[in-house]
Formats: structure tokens, sequence, C-alpha cells
């Protein structure tokens, strides 16, 4: 596809015109009920989160494989 900046304004525009035709079929819903909602996921899936807890040694894919000695 073209990049954005050898567009014409027409082009441009009918692409944001399309994009707005996807967004406006997507379903509403309040935050003030979402946000509950995420908060109440967030905080039950605590116990699990790796961020939280961490990451034991022995299934950690990113720790130190081992070291160099320089002499």
């Amino acid at each position: 596809s073209k990049m954005a900046q050898d567009m014409t304004e027409k082009e441009l525009l009918k692409m944001e015109l399309d994009q707005l035709k996807k967004e406006v079929k997507n379903e509403r819903q309040m935050v003030s009920k979402t946000g509950k909602e995420i908060m109440e996921y967030v905080e039950s899936m605590a116990a699990e989160d790796p961020l939280l807890k961490g990451v034991p040694e022995d299934k950690n894919p990113f720790k130190e494989k081992g070291g160099c000695t320089i002499s």
C-alpha cells in the first residue's frame, strides 16, 4: 500500500472515512461500568501476574546463561 505522504488528500480522506465506518460499528459502553470490570479482573488475576509476584529463576527465559571471567 502507499505511504501516507504519497497519497492525495482525497485518498487520505477516503481512508479516514473507511476507518470511521469501521469504528462506528463498535459497541459503546460507559467507562463507569467497564472501568470497574477491568479493576475486578486485574485484581482477580494479581496472584498469577509475573510482574507482581516475579518469575522463578528456573522458568525465566531471560536469565543469564552463564558468565565470563576475565583473568
